[in-house]
């Protein structure tokens, strides 16, 4: 039986989530025995040796001179990329989350746009950096949050005043990027004291799909879902065959956004012009139905040609790229979320067969959805 330390904290929902991830692929090709102290990680370190681990999954805030030197196959859960670059790791696509909130907010109307994270963490600086690029790309400026200088014992009332004056200056209505759902929950708390309305006056939108975190909030808490399973999963296979083949090179294992999980805190569209609101609801209604452009424009009061010209200049896509994204982000969740043969999803939104289902998904989304659902639904 294999023996297996976990070095990874489990008050967050990325840490249980990968370490169910972790405890599945044990089940169907172990077990294992773990070792897993409920005390702080780096209490755990004294007793590796003493223990005798064939490997070793931690995060890279845990790395240790003595752990090197021991040479047992070990994977990082990257939260500083500063670290060793030998060791195989498990990396969060930052970029892609900053895509995927980007796209969000821009898809409700938002042309005002905000990011709030933690400035003393690389993972936190990297999202704000893509979430600007991608604003900025789309002709949109972005208000940054930023830290008062550090102290020794971090003081919430002081970050709250310092939250609380910046999202004051900031122009409404407003979208905002939380790093994640903890700093979210920053700021919903912080728009209560100030009376803005959410999502009205700020949408809120985190990382990670924490249950306990966004549903405490109020309103709860828009966040985007990430397969950390999925990477949990992975990650304890490319173990295995490293205690098997006793090889320690650098494998990177990417955790991705799944989708948006859409609760009250973005559940607002941020247009002015009633008609694309309009145009957006119905599509957003029947988007199970095989509806057409012509069926769209008929719920409002002008042309078609005015119609695409609005939506084209208030969310930055076609009235048929507006149908297509919600169909697919549609069929995306059920593919994630249930078992549903494809078959059976594909004439749910009335498909003529399961080829045309798939090549409309695939212009999409890039991927077939035999290969989504494998990389995004956990094992």
């Amino acid at each position: 039986m294999k023996r297996v330390v976990l070095l990874v904290e489990t008050s967050r929902e990325f840490g249980r989530q990968l370490i169910m991830g972790i405890a599945r692929y044990s089940r169907f090709h172990g077990p294992w025995s773990f070792y897993k102290e409920q005390i702080g990680l780096k209490s755990s370190i004294p007793h590796l040796t003493r223990w005798k681990p064939d490997g070793i999954i931690m995060r890279d805030s845990m790395i240790k001179d003595e752990l090197i030197q021991m040479k047992i196959p070990t994977i990082l859960v990257q939260h500083d990329s500063a670290y060793s670059k030998d060791l195989p790791d498990v990396i969060t696509e930052s970029h892609s989350i900053a895509k995927m909130a980007s796209e969000h907010l821009i898809e409700r109307g938002f042309r005002n746009f905000a990011f709030c994270g933690f400035d003393n963490f690389e993972w936190s600086n990297q999202r704000k950096h893509y979430f600007c690029q991608y604003n900025t790309e789309a002709g949109f400026e972005t208000h940054v949050y930023f830290s008062p200088r550090k102290t020794k014992v971090p003081d919430w009332e002081i970050e709250q005043r310092h939250i609380s004056n910046w999202l004051k200056t900031v122009p409404k209505p407003v979208g905002i990027l939380a790093c994640n759902d903890d700093r979210g929950q920053h700021i919903l708390e912080v728009c209560k004291q100030l009376d803005f309305k959410v999502p009205e006056d700020v949408a809120v939108i985190g990382v990670d799909n924490d249950p306990m975190i966004c549903d405490i909030g109020d309103p709860p808490l828009t966040s985007i879902a990430l397969n950390v399973e999925s990477a949990g999963y992975e990650a304890a296979k490319l173990l295995d065959s490293m205690i098997d083949e006793n090889r320690r090179a650098g494998q990177h294992i990417y955790v991705s956004p799944i989708h948006v999980v859409q609760r009250q805190s973005t559940d607002l569209l941020a247009v002015n012009d009633p008609e694309v609101v309009a145009a957006i609801r119905f599509i957003r209604e029947n988007a199970r139905d095989k509806i057409l452009v012509k069926d769209v424009v008929k719920v409002t009061r002008i042309s078609r040609r005015s119609l695409e010209q609005r939506f084209r200049e208030t969310i930055h896509r076609s009235i048929y790229d507006e149908i297509r994204m919600v169909r697919v982000e549609l069929i995306s969740k059920l593919l994630i979320e249930t078992e549903l043969p494809i078959s059976h999803i594909s004439s749910m939104f009335n498909f003529t067969d399961i080829e045309h289902i798939s090549r409309y998904f695939k212009k999409e989304k890039g991927i077939g959805l035999r290969e989504f659902r494998k990389l995004h639904q956990p094992r």
